[in-house]
């Protein structure tokens, strides 16, 4: 497993005094993000934040791996009844391992695809299961808190639709539960009703719960080696802890990334792979880094409305669609491109020509040359224009990278929450919008946000 981390294009001696950042405030800067490794390790190693752990449960890998054992070959889809952090991760990980849809190839039960339902949009559900046959699909229903109204709705539909092909004793068979153990209304249900139940630890989010349960479960079923996942992770896990800023690579990405951002003003970043394996972890990431850095108070109650808005782009897609933007437009951004050594073909060009320069310049070359020649030369225009950029490599798409990649980029995430001086871990911006929904749809204990609600709707209706 190899990852490396470029933060040259970051630094002033590239990009420029105003937007870049010098060696020596990086040096200055080193004994606070120590600190920050030190903070956050303590609550780690108190219990207040499980992500680091999860790639060291061997038993709860095992019994994922036996659940998929047990059942491989009697379905060929996998249905996610999730949103966010319950949906985002096992996309992340299917789209990297076993390509993006459309591509992936026929699906039979030696090679199941996976149908991730985490919208409520009624006319996508409805050609969801309209597209699957119940006899041959799983259904994995995922919900932290239980309760997530979304999730809930979905999984009613889904539910009434197996039990009406396969009546209710068999549909049961057909569905497992990865939830809170003991809490909420989704563990009652399955208790009651007797679905198998994969449990997420109370101290992992969902933002950074892709190697617990709510990623393995679907990722496992779906044919991904989830062991080999956990053993990236592992490998980063230990860098993760060093405090050689060198060895480090999730501290050094969040050293640099917080200054560029506090000290240059860029308040938009930008994930750019050039790989549509990694497409779906770019999604991943943006709400990974907006939910856990976009904060209205610090820890000390402070009012600070920090926050560094999140975008995808592809490589090279959106070279013809956002960079344009990125280099002329406001220099309040920083691109942060995920580039990849060595990909599952060559894409070679035929060496034939035929007489014209455009297409004669490329023959004989290959599409990893011509992604890889895209992305440097994007990454130098860029810095010609003095916007900061920066890169990491992985060396190959697989388990072990994606599973390393993945942890490294939650371990950066936590990393800069403590030099922020926030809690990356909550996300109380989210709850309000929740409760809202609740109270309109009339459920029980939410009647306070039912009024609140009205009287915001009075206070529109006022308007002219």
């Amino acid at each position: 497993m190899e990852i490396r981390f470029d933060e040259k294009n970051l630094l002033a001696d590239l990009v420029g005094k105003a937007n870049g950042v010098t060696r020596a405030e990086a040096e200055r800067s080193q004994s606070r993000v120590l600190k920050a490794l030190k903070s956050f390790r303590k609550k780690s190693e108190q219990g207040l934040y499980g992500f680091p752990h999860l790639p060291f449960q061997a038993a709860v890998i095992r019994s994922i791996e036996g659940y998929a054992a047990e059942l491989s070959g009697s379905y060929d889809t996998v249905c996610v009844v999730g949103i966010g952090g319950s949906a985002l991760g096992a996309w992340a990980l299917d789209c990297g391992i076993r390509g993006p849809h459309p591509v992936q190839g026929a699906f039979t039960p030696q090679h199941p695809r996976l149908v991730i339902l985490d919208n409520v949009d009624p006319s996508f559900t409805a050609q969801a299961l309209a597209s699957m046959d119940a006899r041959s699909t799983l259904v994995v229903v995922i919900a932290k808190s239980g309760g997530t109204a979304e999730t809930v709705g979905t999984f009613l539909i889904v539910r009434e639709w197996l039990e009406q092909t396969l009546g209710r004793r068999k549909a049961v068979r057909r569905i497992a539960a990865v939830t809170t153990e003991g809490k909420g209304d989704l563990y009652a249900l399955a208790q009651a009703e007797g679905y198998p139940r994969f449990a997420i630890p109370e101290n992992v989010g969902g933002r950074f719960s892709v190697l617990s349960p709510v990623g393995l479960v679907p990722a496992a079923l779906a044919g991904i080696n989830i062991r080999k996942l956990a053993r990236g992770a592992v490998a980063m896990t230990h860098f993760c802890w060093q405090p050689d800023i060198e060895q480090n690579l999730a501290l050094k990405a969040a050293l640099y990334h917080w200054l560029i951002w506090t000290r240059k003003n860029k308040t938009i970043h930008v994930a750019f792979p050039y790989s549509n394996h990694l497409w779906g972890t770019a999604f991943w990431f943006r709400q990974l880094w907006a939910e856990s850095l976009g904060k209205t108070h610090d820890r000390n109650g402070k009012v600070v409305h920090t926050g560094q808005t999140p975008i995808a782009a592809l490589g090279t897609t959106d070279q013809h669609s956002q960079v344009q933007l990125y280099i002329e437009g406001p220099n309040d951004k920083v691109l942060t491109f995920w580039a990849v050594n060595r990909f599952s073909a060559a894409g070679r060009i035929p060496s034939n020509r035929v007489g014209q320069p455009a297409f004669d310049a490329l023959a004989g070359h290959s599409l990893t040359e011509l992604i890889d020649a895209e992305r440097r030369a994007t990454a130098a225009a860029l810095a010609a224009a003095e916007r900061p950029n920066c890169t990491i490599t992985l060396n190959r798409v697989d388990e072990e990278h994606l599973g390393a990649f993945l942890q490294m980029m939650e371990f950066e995430t936590a990393f800069l929450g403590e030099l922020l001086g926030i809690d990356a871990f909550d996300q109380p911006g989210v709850e309000l919008g929740k409760n809202f929904t609740y109270g309109l749809i009339g459920r029980k204990g939410y009647e306070k946000y039912l009024r609140e609600f009205q009287a915001y709707e009075k206070k529109r209706s006022a308007i002219r």
